[in-house]
C-alpha cells in the first residue's frame, strides 16, 4: 500500500472515529469523551461512560454511525480561543484538561458534524457520505487509562476499522482471522507451551514442558552455533550493587523501568536489566592485549525490567525475560571484520528459523546529545553500512535514530502473514568503555580504549518464541516440534508393536510417543492434529507383520505404507534439514 494510499485512510479513519464518537454521544448524553486518533488498520476512541460496554452495544453504536453518515453532514473546522473552547467542552473534563496544556496564543481548531462538536486538529474527509457505511466496523471494547497513566482514570476504548470499500474491509477481516488463528496466546494454551499467572506476577512467563523443550532446543542450537562462531559463553549474576548500576549510567537513564532496590547489609542491590556491566567487569580482571582482541562473549542472561501494565503481551511484552546477549571487544583495526561477522551471524540464524525475509535499518548519529568522538562514529557507521551492502541485505538510513552511544544496525523480520517483527540489534558503545575505563595494551604499549559492541540476535527468547508460534501457527518444523511422531494402535491388540515403534524411533533420536488411549482411530488422529505433530504412524495387523507404519502428516496428507527403517531416515533428513515435512 503505497503512502498515499495510507494518507487516505488516515483520514477516512479519523473521520469515522469522530462519527462514532457521536454515535455514542446519542446513546449516552452524558459520556464524556477523551481522544479519538487514526491508528494503523482503524481508529479508536476512549469514553468515560456510566456502564460498561457489550458487544451488543457496538450493533447499535453501528447502527447509529451509518444513519450519520447517510446523512451527508459536512465537516466544518473552525478556530476558536481558547476561552470559547473551554466554553463549548464545558463538563467534558478530558478536553478541558487537553485545552489547558496548548501553549498561550496557539490557534485551537474544533471540528463540526451534525450535532457533534470536537477539538481536533484534523484533516477529516469534506462530508460523512464520502465514508462508506459497509466498509466500517467495531472490532472490539477494551480499557484503557487516560493518558496511559495507571493512577488516572480507567476509560473504554472502542476499536474499529475504516476502509475505502466492503472488498478492503472483507480482506481486512478475513486476515484479522488469520492473525487471529495464529495467536500466541491462544496457541500457548492449545499446545500447552507456556502461562502466565498474574497472581504471581505481571509479565512472567511460565514454560510448560512442551515450551520448555523447544527452548531447550533452541539454546542448544544457539549455543552450538556461538561455539562454532568463536564466542564463549558468560554466566553472571542476577542482582549487583547499586554502584554499578550507577556507574554504566542505568540508575540515570532507566531507573523508571528498574524494580525497586533490595536492601542488604545496608547497601542497595539491584535485579539487572542488562547483562552488559557484568561483561565489563569480567574484562576488567586482566590486563588486555591487542593479542588477547576480539574477545566475543556471549550469554543467555535472564534480565528483568518494570514495564506498565497496560503494554504487557503474552510473549512479546514482558518484565523478565532472557536475551541472547553477547558483546564484542575488538580493536579499531577489527570492527569492520567483526561487524561483518556478526551480520552474516545473524542472517544464518534467521534462515535457519525459517525466516528469509529481512530488512535493516542503519541508524546513525543522533543530532543532539551523544558521546564519543566524531572519527569513531564515522568509522562505526561505515563499517555498519559496508556489512549491510557486501551482504546486500535492503536497508533504510534512519537518520540520528542512533542511541547516544553510538550508531547500530535494526534487523526487522517478516512473517507468514507479511507483519514485520524488530528482532536482531548490533549496537555499538562508545560510553561504557570510557564509564568503566576499560583499556587494552597496542602494540606500542600505550593504552587504549577497546571498541564494544553489544548485539543481540534473536532479541529474547520470549519474544522470539512468540514470534515463532505466530510465524508457523504453532505447526514448527520437524527440528523444533516437541514431539515429532505420534504412534497410533488400531486396536489394543497392536499395542506391544506400537511401543516397539516407539523404542526404535527413540534411540534414533527422535521423539515419539504412543497414543494409548481408548479413543477411536479418527479421534486419535484428529487429536494428533490438534496438537500439531508432524507425524501420525499409525499400526495394525499388516504393519506389525511387515514391521511398517502407515504415514500421515499433520496436513491431513497420507503417505502411505513405509518400512520404519525408511520413516526414520527420511525423518532424520528432515530436522537435520530443519525444514519442511
Amino acid at each position: 500500500m503505497s503512502e498515499h494510499d495510507h494518507g487516505e485512510l488516515d483520514v477516512i479513519r479519523h473521520s469515522a472515529a469522530h462519527v462514532m464518537a457521536e454515535a455514542v454521544l446519542q446513546m449516552f448524553p452524558e459520556a464524556k469523551f477523551a481522544i479519538g486518533p487514526a491508528i494503523e488498520d482503524g481508529f479508536y476512541y476512549d469514553f468515560d461512560l456510566p456502564r460498561p460496554l457489550s458487544l451488543d452495544d457496538l450493533k447499535d453504536i453501528e447502527r447509529r454511525m451509518r444513519e450519520i453518515i447517510k446523512g451527508k453532514h459536512p465537516f466544518v473546522c473552525e478556530v476558536v480561543s481558547r476561552e470559547q473552547a473551554l466554553a463549548l467542552f464545558a463538563g467534558q473534563p478530558y478536553k478541558e484538561e487537553l485545552i489547558h496544556e496548548l501553549p498561550e496564543g496557539e490557534p485551537i481548531s474544533i471540528y463540526r458534524q451534525n450535532g457533534f462538536t470536537d477539538l481536533c486538529r484534523g484533516p477529516h474527509v469534506a462530508s460523512t457520505a464520502e465514508l462508506n457505511p459497509d466498509a466500517i466496523k467495531l472490532l472490539s471494547i477494551a480499557g484503557a487509562y487516560w493518558r496511559g497513566d495507571e493512577k488516572r482514570p480507567m476509560l473504554q476504548r472502542i476499536y474499529g476499522t475504516a476502509w475505502r470499500s466492503r472488498e478492503e474491509l472483507a480482506a481486512y477481516l478475513k486476515r484479522q482471522e488469520e492473525i487471529e488463528a495464529r495467536d500466541h496466546r491462544r496457541l500457548g494454551r492449545q499446545l500447552d507451551l507456556f502461562s502466565v499467572h498474574e497472581e504471581a506476577g505481571a509479565g512472567l512467563i511460565y514454560w510448560h514442558p512442551n515450551g520448555g523443550r523447544i527452548r531447550t532446543l533452541v539454546e542448544d542450537f544457539w549455543r552450538q552455533e556461538h561455539y562454532a562462531n568463536g564466542y564463549d559463553i558468560l554466566y553472571t549474576p542476577h542482582i549487583g550493587k547499586s554502584w554499578l548500576w550507577e556507574t554504566s549510567g542505568h540508575l540515570g537513564f532507566y531507573a523508571e523501568n528498574m524494580y525497586a532496590p533490595m536492601a542488604i547489609d545496608n547497601i542497595d542491590y539491584y535485579i539487572k536489566p542488562m547483562n552488559c556491566p557484568f561483561h565489563i567487569l569480567i574484562y576488567k580482571t586482566q590486563t588486555r592485549s591487542y593479542r588477547d582482541l576480539p574477545l566475543r562473549w556471549a550469554e543467555l542472561g535472564t534480565v528483568y525490567r518494570y514495564e506498565r501494565s497496560g503494554v504487557l503481551h503474552g510473549l512479546l511484552r514482558v518484565r523478565g525475560f532472557t536475551q541472547d546477549d553477547a558483546h564484542i571487544f575488538c580493536t579499531p583495526e577489527q570492527i569492520e571484520t567483526e561487524i561483518l561477522r556478526t551480520l552474516r551471524f545473524s542472517l544464518h540464524l534467521w534462515h535457519a528459523f525459517g525466516f528469509d525475509d529481512i530488512k535493516a535499518y542503519l541508524a546513525t548519529r543522533p543530532l543532539e546529545k551523544s558521546v564519543g568522538e566524531q572519527a569513531r562514529w564515522d568509522q562505526a557507521t561505515a563499517s555498519l553500512r559496508k556489512a549491510l551492502e557486501e551482504e546486500r541485505v535492503p536497508y533504510e538510513i534512519d537518520e540520528g535514530g542512533g542511541a547516544f552511544y553510538g550508531p547500530k544496525i535494526d534487523l526487522k523480520i517478516r512473517d507468514a502473514l507479511g507483519r514485520e517483527w524488530q528482532m536482531t540489534t548490533i549496537q555499538f558503545d562508545f560510553n561504557e568503555p570510557e564509564l568503566f575505563d576499560m583499556t587494552y595494551a597496542a602494540e606500542d604499549g600505550t593504552p587504549r580504549r577497546p571498541y564494544m559492541v553489544h548485539r543481540a540476535l534473536l532479541g529474547s527468547l520470549e519474544r522470539f518464541f512468540g514470534v515463532l508460534i505466530e510465524h508457523y501457527g504453532g505447526a514448527f518444523p520437524v527440528w523444533l516440534q516437541p514431539l515429532q511422531a505420534k504412534v497410533i494402535p488400531i486396536a489394543d491388540r497392536h499395542l506391544p508393536y506400537a511401543e516397539q515403534v516407539e523404542l526404535e524411533l527413540r534411540q534414533a533420536g527422535l521423539r515419539a510417543a504412543v497414543d494409548r488411549s481408548s479413543d477411536r482411530l479418527n479421534a486419535k488422529i484428529r487429536n494428533a492434529q490438534l496438537l500439531k505433530i508432524p507425524y501420525m504412524l499409525v499400526v495394525g495387523d499388516r504393519e506389525a507383520e511387515q514391521h511398517q507404519v502407515a504415514v500421515r502428516l499433520r496436513t491431513e496428507e497420507n503417505l502411505g505404507a513405509m518400512a520404519l527403517d525408511e520413516f526414520i531416515a527420511r525423518a532424520k533428513q528432515v530436522v537435520a534439514d530443519k525444514r519442511g515435512l
